[in-house]
């Protein structure tokens, strides 16, 4: 028996990398699984088929059962299409792993106009589409049985979108904008029982290429940079092992996983009877931002610390 026997999986950007290990451990775990990958380059150009082919191929060799979708998930109408299709192909949808992502690195005084466009369009844009129409399955299920669907959302940030890499203004926007989305949607879709979290991975893939060089490790041996160390996190999050964890962000790769959590107060100036002024924020400021030198709170952010 898998953690998930009879449920059905969309995984976005599934013909390579993490997504291709998501699809075959849910399908390991007994999810039905629909493969979707444009097979695009790492920059989103070009579309082939065969990545996602090739998934589905591996799955059903072993047993399972997958079918291919060559959809741009940033295109509403082809987003739509997807979900319906899943539903159609396997009789209903419990899981959507949204996975899709692209890079156009500049630094912010070279970005053109297209590279943050097409960013923020295929990873920001491309998780929330299927979601929404996720959403809107899960919904009309619940207004029909009354019943809580127990569904499942996992959204892939990046701890570039966590705490910032320079030239990647684009990328970082966009992945800060998923966790943020996944809080919203959580709080959405709580009520009729869709559970949302978020991962931020570390694995060594196409697009960590271009940042650092992965050795690769003898077969069987632990590798901490693995895609493969990334899925069972989202499978158990998929699970009803976790059915109680929603609104979460999670940063993960082989070696670890962290429990990470968003903006939150850590000073505080009042003021109950006088308007601000500048001059009386500067006589605060070691009450706002502690005595001595200004610790801007940013880390420094070098491999391992985070990188999808």
């Amino acid at each position: 028996m898998g953690l998930l026997d009879g449920k059905v999986a969309i995984v976005t950007g599934a013909g390579r990398g993490i997504g291709r290990e998501h699809a075959l451990l849910l399908a390991r775990e007994g999810a039905s699984v629909m493969i979707n990958d444009l097979g695009g380059d790492g920059r989103g150009e070009g579309a082939d088929l065969t990545p996602a082919q090739s998934v589905a191929e591996e799955i059903r060799a072993a047993g399972g059962v997958a079918e291919v979708n060559g959809a741009n998930v940033a295109d509403w109408s082809a987003a739509e299409a997807l979900v319906k299709q899943a539903v159609e192909a396997f009789g209903r949808l419990d899981i959507l792993v949204n996975n899709a992502g692209i890079l156009r690195d500049r630094m912010a005084f070279n970005m053109a106009e297209d590279e943050w466009d097409v960013v923020i369009d295929v990873v920001l844009k491309g998780c929330f589409a299927p979601a929404r129409f996720a959403a809107a399955y899960w919904r009309e299920q619940y207004k029909r049985t009354e019943e809580r669907v127990n569904g499942a959302i996992v959204n892939t940030a990046s701890e570039s979108g966590l705490y910032g890499n320079s030239g990647q203004a684009n990328y970082a926007a966009a992945k800060a904008g998923i966790a943020s989305l996944s809080t919203v949607l959580a709080r959405d879709l709580e009520r009729i029982g869709v559970r949302v979290n978020t991962i931020a991975p570390t694995a060594a893939t196409r697009l960590l290429g271009t940042v650092i060089q992965h050795e690769e490790k003898p077969e069987g041996a632990f590798d901490p940079w693995s895609p493969a160390a990334i899925a069972p996190l989202v499978v158990w999050l998929c699970s009803d092992l976790a059915k109680d964890v929603n609104g979460q962000v999670f940063a993960v790769s082989g070696a670890r996983i962290q429990l990470v959590r968003g903006f939150h107060p850590v000073s505080q100036i009042d003021s109950e009877e006088r308007a601000w002024s500048p001059d009386r924020i500067e006589d605060l400021r070691d009450e706002l931002l502690g005595k001595g030198r200004f610790d801007t709170g940013i880390p420094p952010f070098l491999p391992p610390v985070g990188w999808e």
